[in-house]
Order: C-alpha cells, then sequence, then structure tokens
C-alpha cells in the first residue's frame, strides 16, 4: 500500500489531537534523512519520528527512543536553535497531498512570539523535511535540492517554498459531478488508473475499492460507462470523500499469513481473500506495518537456506515418486503372466513342438484365449518363463508399494517443514527447524561443543470463551503440544489432509462451547497450507485417541476416530496472547 494523501490525512487527524498544544522537549537527528522530535503535552510525552529517507519515508508517533550522533548534525543544530521549546499550534494538510505541515510557535532572541513552518513531504525518493519562516521561505532542508538536481524546484535557504504541481491533478475533496464525469472521460485507460492519475492522493488500492463499491468493473474506461453509472461512481467517490473530511478513519492491517500485504486508513472491502485486522491509531499500524514487513523480510533472507534444503529434497522426492509410479504401473499386467503358465500347464500337453501359440479356454474369465509361446521352447519350458515373469513383477510390486509409501511420506514432511518455514516468526523459529532437519538427516550436524539453546515456543490464543488454545509453529513443537503438554481430555484439531499445525485446546475437564471449537478450527486451517481457503475441512478428536506410531518422523500421527468440521481460515478476533 502506498502512503498515500488519504494516509496522511489520517495521520494528520491523530497528529492534530496528539501534539497540538504540545511543547517540543527535545529534538534529534539519529540518522541523516530522519528526526526525532519529544512533544511534552497534557497526556504525557509523546514522540513524533520523521524519515525522509528515498527507500522507506515514514511519520508515525512512536514509543521507542533512537539512539542520537555525539555531535548533533547542522539541520538538528538549527531546529534547537529556532523551535527548541516552542509550542505546536496547528498540524495541517494542504489539499489531500502527502505533506504534512507542523505550525510552531517560539520565542525569538528578543523574546517577540514567532511563528516557524515544519514541514515533512512523504514523497518516495524525492521526500524530504523543510524549515520555513511564516513568510514561506526556506531557512534549511535535511535535503538540499539545487537546479542541477531538479528542474522543477529548489530546495534551499533563501528560495520560496511551493508545492509543485507537476502531475495537475485535482483536489479530490472539492471537485464535483461534472469535473469528475468530464475529467475521467478524457483519460483513454483503465478507469482505476484513470481515478488515482486524476486526483490528488489517491492510491491503486484505494481507486480499486472505489470501483468495487460501485459494483463497477476497473478495467473498462469511463466511456464504456452510461451516464447512470458515472453518477452512481461519482456517488460512491463522494461517500469516500465524505468519510475522509469527516475523519471516520478506521486504520486496517490486512495480513496473508503472518504477512501484513495492505494497510490503509478506511477498510477495503475487496481484499476479502485476506485477514483484516483494525488498530484505534494510524501510527500503531504504520508501525506494525513496517516493523512486521521488515522483520519477516530478515527471517525469509535467514530462511533462505533451510528453504533450500527443502526445496530441493522436496524436488528430488517428486521425481523419484514420479518415476516409482511410472514402474509400478509397469506392473499392472503381472497377473495375465501367471494365467499363462496355469493354462499352458492345463492344456499344453497336446502342442505340438515349435508351435508359436496356444488357443485355450481361460476359465478365469469363460473366454477363448491366445498365449504367445517360444517356440524354440518346450510347453513346460514357457510355462516356467510365464512364472518367473510373473513373480518378479510381483517382488518388484510389493517393493515399488512399500518404497512409494515411503516417499509419499517424506514428501508429506518435507512439506510440513516448509510450511513450518512460512508461519516462522524469530530467528528461535529458524534453530528449532534447524534442528530438526539435524534430527531428520536433511542437513548433516556439525560436531561442536556448543550448544543451541532453543527459546522457540508455540503460538498462545485465548478463545472467546476464556480457553487456552496453543499452535505449534513446527513438527518438534507439535510433538511437544500433542504428547507432553495436552492432557487425554483436551482437544486435538489439525487440517484434514494438508500439513499444518496441531492445535490444542485445554479443557480443564470442561465441555468446550461451539464457538471455541470453531475458533480452533480457523486456528487449524490458517496455520496449514490451505489458508486462506474460505472451506478448510478440519479433523477434531480428544488428545487421548492420537497415538504416534514407533518410528515416525516428527510431527506424524494417527487416529482412527474423530469429528470433522468445515470452516473458514479467517482468524481475525481471536486474541493472540505474548509468553
Amino acid at each position: 500500500m502506498a502512503f498515500d494523501g488519504i494516509t496522511v490525512a489520517a495521520l494528520v487527524q491523530e497528529l492534530r489531537s496528539c501534539l497540538t498544544g504540545g511543547r517540543i522537549a527535545k529534538i534529534a537527528q539519529p540518522e541523516t534523512d530522519e528526526l526525532l522530535l519529544s512533544v511534552k503535552t497534557p497526556e504525557g510525552l509523546r514522540r513524533l519520528y520523521i524519515s525522509a529517507s528515498a527507500s522507506l519515508p515514514l511519520i508515525y508517533l512512536t514509543e521507542d527512543n533512537k539512539p542520537s550522533p555525539m555531535t548533533a548534525p547542522n539541520f538538528c543544530m538549527l531546529l534547537r536553535k529556532h523551535i527548541g521549546n516552542g509550542r505546536i499550534v496547528a498540524v495541517s494538510q494542504p489539499k489531500l497531498e502527502r505533506i504534512i505541515q507542523l505550525d510552531i510557535e517560539h520565542l525569538d532572541e528578543l523574546g517577540d512570539l514567532c511563528r516557524k513552518k515544519l514541514i515533512v513531504e512523504i514523497m518516495g525518493k524525492h521526500s524530504n523535511i523543510i524549515f520555513c519562516d511564516d513568510q514561506d521561505r526556506i531557512i534549511d532542508s535535511i535535503k538540499h535540492v539545487s537546479a542541477q538536481m531538479s528542474s522543477v524546484r529548489e530546495v534551499l535557504p533563501g528560495r520560496e517554498y511551493f508545492i509543485p504541481d507537476t502531475q495537475e491533478k485535482l483536489d479530490p475533496l472539492t471537485s464535483d459531478a461534472d469535473i469528475f464525469t468530464r475529467t475521467l472521460s478524457e483519460r483513454p485507460m483503465p478507469l482505476a488508473k484513470a481515478i488515482y492519475t486524476s486526483f490528488t492522493g489517491i492510491s491503486p488500492v484505494v481507486a480499486e475499492e472505489i470501483c468495487s463499491l460501485a459494483g463497477i468493473d476497473s478495467s473498462v474506461t469511463a466511456k464504456d460507462l452510461s451516464e447512470d453509472i458515472m453518477i452512481h461512481l461519482y456517488r460512491q467517490f463522494q461517500y469516500y470523500m465524505e468519510a475522509i473530511r469527516t475523519g471516520q478513519f478506521h486504520p486496517v492491517i490486512y495480513f496473508d499469513h503472518n504477512a501484513p500485504k495492505e494497510f490503509s486508513a478506511l477498510p477495503l472491502s475487496h481484499f476479502q481473500n485476506l485477514t483484516g485486522q483494525t488498530y484505534d491509531s494510524i501510527s500503531e499500524v504504520l508501525y506494525i506495518y513496517y516493523s512486521t514487513r521488515n522483520t519477516l523480510t530478515r527471517i525469509h533472507q535467514k530462511s533462505a537456506d533451510l528453504r533450500h534444503v527443502v526445496s530441493t529434497a522436496l524436488e528430488r522426492n517428486r521425481k523419484k515418486y514420479d518415476l516409482q509410479t511410472r514402474q509400478l504401473r509397469d506392473t499392472e499386467g503381472r497377473e495375465k503372466y501367471r494365467v499363462y503358465g496355469e493354462l499352458i500347464n492345463a492344456y499344453g500337453y497336446n502342442l505340438e513342438p515349435g508351435s508359436k501359440e496356444l488357443k485355450a479356454f481361460n476359465y478365469y474369465t469363460n473366454q477363448d484365449i491366445v498365449i504367445p509361446l517360444d517356440p524354440t521352447l518346450t510347453p513346460q519350458e514357457n510355462s516356467q518363463k510365464y512364472f518367473a515373469r510373473y513373480n518378479k513383477q510381483k517382488r518388484t510390486y510389493e517393493a515399488l508399494s512399500e518404497l512409494i509409501r515411503e516417499t509419499a511420506d517424506d514428501i508429506q514432511y518435507l512439506e510440513s517443514i516448509s510450511n513450518s518455514l512460512d508461519i516462522a516468526m524469530s530467528e528461535a523459529d529458524l534453530t528449532q527447524i534447524k534442528e530438526e532437519l539435524m534430527q531428520s538427516g536433511y542437513i548433516r550436524r556439525k560436531n561442536t561443543r556448543k550448544k543451541v539453546k532453543i527459546t522457540s515456543k508455540p503460538l498462545h490464543f485465548i478463545s472467546g470463551d476464556g480457553y487456552h488454545m496453543y499452535v505449534g509453529k513446527n513438527n518438534l513443537q507439535n510433538d511437544e503440544l500433542t504428547f507432553n503438554f495436552a492432557n487425554g481430555g483436551d482437544w486435538w484439531f489439525h487440517a484434514k489432509g494438508a500439513p499444518g499445525s496441531h492445535v490444542i485446546v485445554k479443557t480443564n475437564g470442561n465441555e468446550l462451547p461451539d464457538r471455541t471449537f470453531e475458533e480452533a478450527g480457523r486456528l487449524a486451517a490458517y496455520y496449514s497450507k490451505n489458508r486462506g481457503s474460505d472451506k478448510v475441512e478440519i479433523d477434531y478428536v480428544e488428545k487421548k485417541h492420537v497415538k504416534k506410531p514407533n518410528g515416525a518422523k516428527p510431527g506424524f500421527v494417527v487416529y482412527y476416530t474423530n469429528y470433522s468440521l468445515m470452516i473458514d481460515s479467517d482468524i481475525t478476533g481471536i486474541q493472540m496472547i505474548d509468553d
């Protein structure tokens, strides 16, 4: 999701309510393109993090502090001189631009009341933090932009500050129906693209949402729509803009498995295949979204070697399985040779020497049959030849059947490890998965005296009825949960026929409510390879009926009596507990 003008509008509303009237107690510049303002408010100390990074520009309220360099940079010193102990009197956003302006009052050297502006531009690689006086003259900026760097606007001390209008977009908050219809009709492009390229502050995701709310295919052009449909689209557009004007924001993050895929200041109804989690604060959304994505990116990078081991082993076993299956098919006609041998023994006594075939009555099918013969062999030798071929293919069939079962078990096991890597959330999780691969022989254990400490724990949830639910994040945790942690009367859940986590619900001797069964089923569906499906079949049974065969791989269990339910994999609203 782009950090669009709507997100900025939600952020401005939050900053306005939290920081207006607050005094700037501390100004720090942790990095060359970052600021951290500590603001004293009646509700307590608030920290405002601002980043003009070209790769990840951000601004949000945070509780985290960051260490500052021993010597403050010049821009930081300038801000301390002018607005240190200044009071934030206004927070605003021009139109629906990705710009936040902080108006700050302070006393100058003579004790006179002055006003300055700290302007934060969140514009990708062009992001900047610009300090201006009350006449919009630039005092300084965290990034200097000369005429050689940009032909549109210089950002240098002494220059006048203005917002460049390079794309000539319209303000969606003030556009009427005629402007809306005429603007879109003049753009021969898909409807969603026409919306976000015509109006300020609207991202492609929001344009898709507006089309979805109107029930219109976003790939058609405005010219393809009738006048009535265009009026209907404009009304949906206005409903969306009205929510922004009135500040009816509902910040939400949409997750795909554990990974945050999108965030928004307003709900996005067309993301039905993702799990939405709402929050009270847009700053919290931004912090969680970007910190979680950074964490998952780092975990994914660190798991690359393990993923390579698993994918290589999976590919090898799948090729082996295909080869063994083809070889097994070659033995499907083995019974024919046994019948040939029997019929030659039964009817071959009157064959003439050198016969090339035997016509006989097949008493198994009650039909005549023609059996090819080797004319150089006697009937008894032909019979023995067919029996030998039958016995060879029978032995091959029995051996291959066992090998295919073993290979299928290996594939299922490796897919379960792949699922464990998908839901890994920390380096401790990866350490435990690596230990499992070592125990299973897929990774050679290095001779080292240093013992690796494993701190990864299962996920812990609590149902709406107050029952504790635990989810194994890998096969070792699955075994530990099922056979060491759970009692016989606790309930065990697992996605049917798919790699996934064991889910244990502690009953404390009570009968579980239906809602808890459904929530545990959703957890089992979500933490399986079938996550994202609308209907996932879940097996559930009391733990005492779950057994582990001797010599079985980690996470593998059997059960012969169970209940089943069909459930979706949406775990929105199920409370997770951080142990």
